[in-house]
């Protein structure tokens, strides 16, 4: 299981690489369902299926109108691509400050410290999420209200952010 989960998170950092050397919208959005995938997989792994379902799926949901917009005001011919010089010369740039972060923090991580929270099931009746989606609808009623009552706001300040000379969203650049 450490295997998978070390997979997880160097597709996690891949992921994140390919998302902030990228200028493009398009593979940008590619890089972010691919980040929200292995971030998911990590959840996944350390016990909170219910809780990975669905932000996965809220995610692609949000990346599905944001890609949406992006592609719709993005009026580049050619985007940059990431096999691109200055996209690659961002990419390796990243890759070595990842590198150099692992290095400075190798002493102090220690691989056993990766408790997974199916390996104490035996130990409890619940899986590791269903408590916490239980206390997410009985106490945290509100904050899912309030959490609606933004992303309603901000479609609507996105809306009108991207209108444009009341041309419409949908407009030749």
């Amino acid at each position: 299981m450490a295997y998978i989960m070390f997979l997880f998170l160097v597709g996690l950092v891949l992921g994140l690489v390919a998302v902030a050397s990228n200028p493009s919208p398009y593979f940008a959005a590619l890089g972010l369902v691919v980040v929200a995938g292995m971030g998911c997989g990590v959840l996944v792994g350390y016990g909170g299926s219910f809780l990975s379902l669905v932000l996965f799926l809220i995610y692609l949901g949000g990346m599905l109108v944001v890609f949406a917009y992006s592609a719709a005001l993005a009026a580049e011919p050619y985007p940059e691509t990431w096999g691109s010089r200055p996209v690659m010369a961002y990419v390796v740039m990243y890759l070595v400050g990842v590198a150099l972060v692992l290095w400075v923090a190798q002493g102090g991580w220690y691989g056993d410290s990766w408790m997974l929270a199916d390996e104490l099931a035996e130990m409890s009746v619940l899986r590791g999420d269903m408590g916490g989606v239980a206390m997410m609808y009985s106490l945290g009623g509100g904050v899912l209200v309030v959490g609606a009552w933004v992303l309603l706001l901000t479609l609507f300040v996105v809306l009108e952010l991207t209108r444009g000379l009341s041309r419409g969203t949908l407009r030749v650049v």
